[in-house]
């Protein structure tokens, strides 16, 4: 068993965090989401049962096949926020809370298939690429409207909102501007066309982003080196 009380400090420092920004942008709630891309299931296990976090987001679908057995799954939220193929879909559908990157017509199709064949209904985000960049996947800003209206033909499916991965910025406060333009396009769409089926959930903001996507109103984030990292002093041994 590893000494993983070091997770204690980096949970209470960014829960702290959220909670300012949650507090500076008249936010209730903001749901801090555990990327546990680059951890295993002790750690995620340690982060559950100890400190209190109840969701977490995969990335990969065999690496959470791997783990599956080994994650104290009781009361465990696992969301599923990476690029996901649609014959990978089946092994997952019933292992998740949410689905945060559908961008595509066969994948809502396929999440259907597989979400009707359970008798289930899935949450899932509509994932935009907010910065346009050929290099990652997600909508076009100026898609994104048709797409989530033409989901309404799928009832296995639940659109809960939207989720954004900006690209990579040098300043903080570089991320503003496609948190914010994510927001508003987010927000324009609802009420024009989905205003009949609750309000948006916003996932936006990872460890470098994540007060300044509060800020311009995200309601999920998604952390996961500034959760995980050990003390610098354990780095350079």
């Amino acid at each position: 068993m590893s000494d993983l009380s070091y997770m204690d400090q980096n949970v209470a420092s960014i829960c702290k965090r959220i909670d300012a920004a949650r507090r500076r942008s008249g936010k209730e709630n903001v749901t801090l989401l555990a990327a546990i891309k680059y951890t295993d299931a002790e750690h995620v296990n340690y982060l559950h049962r100890t400190l209190g976090v109840r969701d977490v987001g995969e990335n990969r679908v065999q690496q959470l096949l791997e783990r599956w057995d080994a994650l104290d799954r009781e009361n465990l939220r696992i969301h599923f926020i990476g690029t996901l193929q649609s014959n990978k879909v089946k092994y997952i559908i019933d292992k998740v809370c949410m689905i945060h990157s559908l961008d595509n017509e066969s994948l809502a199709r396929e999440i259907e298939r597989q979400a009707a064949k359970r008798g289930i209904v899935m949450d899932v985000l509509a994932e935009i690429n907010s910065g346009e960049e050929e290099s990652k996947t997600g909508l076009p800003p100026s898609c994104v409207a048709d797409f989530c209206a033409g989901l309404s033909q799928y009832p296995h499916i639940k659109l809960r909102g939207f989720m954004t991965m900006a690209p990579k910025c040098e300043k903080k406060e570089d991320y503003r501007k496609y948190f914010r333009e994510t927001s508003q396009l987010c927000l324009d769409i609802w009420q024009k066309k989905l205003h009949n089926i609750g309000r948006p959930i916003l996932s936006m903001g990872m460890s470098d982003s994540f007060e300044i996507a509060i800020e311009e109103g995200a309601d999920i984030v998604r952390v996961g080196r500034a959760l995980f990292a050990p003390p610098e002093n354990e780095t350079r041994n």
